[in-house]
């Protein structure tokens, strides 16, 4: 089961959300991530919620994500916390109900881990706005299944395409679509001049080993 990439949405995904500033290109000064990986590049799709037209286009292109591949949905969940509003924007749209995932139980009141309304038996598709590794993705679709929802698979905004994610993916069963990912946004950053042809050869050697990367 491969992670599979809107093609008809990839490219102009990818131009708008660096058009805005969601995704930044800097091989000189890398980023730190949380995990303490130096990165070349830095995304950040919340950003998108602050720009309509860019809302609304992903919203448009999330949706179409879910109707293409995924034929019975019984409600939406987002991926806390990123994937919140994007997901709460989706259900919106297709008219369906919506609950999110948290990261871990809250430690009081009713200590939920899902907050909404999910029934044994309900088809569910999760929304995220990031995978990197897929290691906090994966974890929201462990737990609607423990809760006994029938976990149809995922969209998401962006994906890093690491080798580590889709075997992630692979081995829980969940299948992936992806409104962009990573090539389509070097196709994009060297088309509009963002990077030239020598730093998109280093920039992709970080894709390769993020961990060592320098």
């Amino acid at each position: 089961m491969s992670i599979k990439i809107m093609g008809a949405t990839a490219g102009t995904v990818a131009s708008k959300l660096m058009e805005i500033g969601a995704i930044k290109l800097d091989h000189q000064k890398p980023f730190t991530w949380s995990s303490g990986w130096k990165s070349p590049v830095y995304c950040d799709n919340r950003l998108s919620l602050s720009y309509p037209h860019v809302r609304s286009y992903i919203k448009r292109c999330l949706v179409q994500a879910i109707q293409d591949n995924f034929k019975e949905v019984d409600a939406i969940v987002g991926v806390a916390t990123a994937g919140v509003p994007q997901g709460a924007l989706v259900a919106e749209e297709l008219g369906l109900p919506f609950a999110y995932v948290r990261p871990k139980p809250k430690d009081h009141g009713m200590e939920n881990l899902i907050e909404g309304k999910i029934n044994k038996g309900d088809r569910v598709v999760l929304v995220e706005d990031l995978v990197s590794t897929g290691g906090s993705s994966l974890k929201a679709a462990t737990a609607l299944r423990d809760a006994g929802a029938k976990v149809s698979g995922m969209v998401a905004i962006f994906t890093y395409g690491f080798e580590t994610a889709e075997k992630n993916f692979e081995k829980e069963k969940v299948e992936l679509v992806c409104l962009s990912d990573f090539n389509h946004l070097l196709q994009e950053a060297l088309q509009q001049k963002f990077i030239t042809d020598d730093q998109l050869t280093y920039i992709k050697a970080w894709r390769l080993d993020p961990a060592n990367w320098k």
